[in-house]
């Protein structure tokens, strides 16, 4: 990793710095045989690294918007698409690799690289915009946090805890996003932009400290190759290879079809939504905070209580159902309302369609084989992926055939005499409605018991695809989950 021992970096060149400090600090991590980290591994170390993590983003809220706004004065919708279009991209094609060169060479190693770079753009903000942008980028490429966040507390639980555990990571995520973002509006409007950025530096410090000093390996030393050489197949690393087995079975493809459909507008419209409220339905910063809080604190409610409310009253697949047509209401309200009244009131309903996923995942968990659970799940996982890379990319193309620009003498004359003040929330709706149709035809099993049952049904008419003779191609052709004929 290192050049040679006598290379020294010349003051002035930053970026050497950078590379020269990561070098040795992932170098002493990788080389060290004394055990590091307080304690035994924990949920409660994963908690603390994503909590920091994501609360020093949240901070910034209202400040990058000030940036991009001041940044891409033209087209800030269309950069902001492909700013994160691109990083969501990265992102899909890069997780694999990474998750499995963490199966080698451990978790802590990786923990540290991706929260280095995914926080590396922070102080980017106030020192020069366009490399703060471009690093956001590129950042993509190590912004996979959660995927070695799940596969750390993966090491250190039993199985029948670990959907506990990840609910937790979970919920820390959430809390941390509902209230950075009031404190950093708060702080930007009493001291300035440059304080918050601070700030999220000091806090991304923290966090990297913190996985330096405080969390232990979680990945047993017995686990991992001999040597650091081990290799790694191609189809560990690649990201299409779960997405090519989505058509094996009927049920899995009617499921991610209707994940892609719905996936895509979400991820567009949390890339560009808040910058959308700030500057075309001109939401004050705090406004925009409290509204992030508000919503989030709704959702929160929807998914611990109102979904498993739901899930014993109308069942899993209703469920889905209705949580897609609250996203296609609050979709249309945004993509007509241009009233404040309206963007809190569609926000009421974007709560509700929160349920829509968790949902998605219990009929995938019930209908699967326990040994199949990893392999349809990791197909929706990465189906969602890739919708982070075209939601955004897509949703700013939009804004920018439709001429949604932040011109500041025209956008109050574009609101009151458009049409459809925000064209892509209305493209977003017609998705779901199509996700809504495909999600029709999900077959629902109301359990374990009852599939003998259906087993026969099928089988009065037909063979089975479970037990459907099969060729010299059989194991890869046989179906990911059972009774999954429509």
């Amino acid at each position: 990793c290192l050049p040679n021992h006598h290379w020294i970096p010349s003051p002035g060149d930053a970026m050497d710095c950078c590379i020269f400090s990561l070098c040795l600090l992932t170098t002493s991590l990788f080389v060290s045989s004394q055990p590091q980290g307080i304690g035994e591994p924990s949920v409660y170390h994963a908690v603390v690294v994503i909590f920091l993590e994501f609360f020093a983003w949240g901070l910034l809220t209202t400040p990058m918007l000030t940036v991009l706004r001041q940044t891409f004065p033209q087209h800030t919708f269309l950069m902001n698409g492909l700013i994160h279009g691109v990083k969501g991209l990265l992102s899909f094609l890069s997780a694999p690799l990474i998750g499995a060169l963490s199966d080698v060479w451990g978790r802590k190693s990786f923990l540290l690289l991706t929260v280095f770079f995914t926080c590396a753009p922070i102080p980017l903000m106030k020192i020069s915009p366009w490399w703060y942008f471009a690093v956001i980028s590129m950042s993509g490429v190590f912004a996979v946090t959660f995927s070695v966040i799940f596969a750390y507390v993966a090491d250190i639980t039993q199985e029948h805890e670990r959907s506990t555990a990840y609910g937790l990571v979970s919920a820390t995520f959430a809390a941390s996003l509902v209230t950075s973002p009031a404190i950093g509006a708060y702080l930007s409007d009493a001291y300035g932009d440059t304080l918050v950025v601070i700030l999220a530096t000091a806090i991304a410090l923290l966090d990297i400290c913190f996985i330096l000093v405080a969390v232990p390996e979680s990945l047993p030393e017995k686990m991992r190759p001999a040597s650091w050489g081990a290799p790694i197949s191609w189809e560990q690393a690649d990201p299409f290879a779960s997405l090519r087995k989505v058509g094996q079975d009927s049920t899995v493809l009617l499921i991610c079809i209707t994940v892609f459909l719905s996936y895509l507008p979400e991820a567009g419209q949390y890339s560009s939504f808040f910058l959308y409220l700030k500057q075309v339905i001109r939401f004050s910063s705090e406004t925009v905070a409290a509204f992030i809080a508000v919503v989030g604190i709704l959702s929160i409610l929807a998914q611990t209580l109102v979904l498993g409310i739901l899930m014993r009253s109308i069942g899993n697949k209703n469920t889905i159902l209705l949580g897609l047509g609250f996203q296609i209401l609050q979709l249309a309200w945004y993509g007509f309302g241009s009233q404040h009244w309206m963007m809190w009131a569609a926000g009421a309903v974007a709560a509700m369609s929160s349920i829509t996923f968790p949902a998605i995942s219990a009929i995938v968990s019930r209908n699967a084989d326990p040994d199949q659970q990893g392999v349809v799940q990791g197909m929706i996982t990465g189906i969602r992926g890739l919708c982070n890379g075209l939601g955004p990319a897509l949703y700013g193309f939009v804004f920018y055939v439709f001429h949604v620009e932040l011109n500041e003498v025209n956008m109050t004359r574009y609101l009151d005499f458009a049409i459809i003040p925000g064209p892509p929330f209305l493209f977003g709706a017609c998705s779901v409605l199509l996700s809504l149709l495909v999600a029709l035809f999900i077959p629902e099993h109301t359990g374990p018991g009852m599939r003998p049952g259906a087993y026969k049904k099928h089988s009065n008419g037909a063979q089975s695809h479970s037990h459907s003779p099969q060729g010299s191609g059989a194991e890869g052709k046989e179906p990911l989950l059972e009774d999954s004929s429509v």
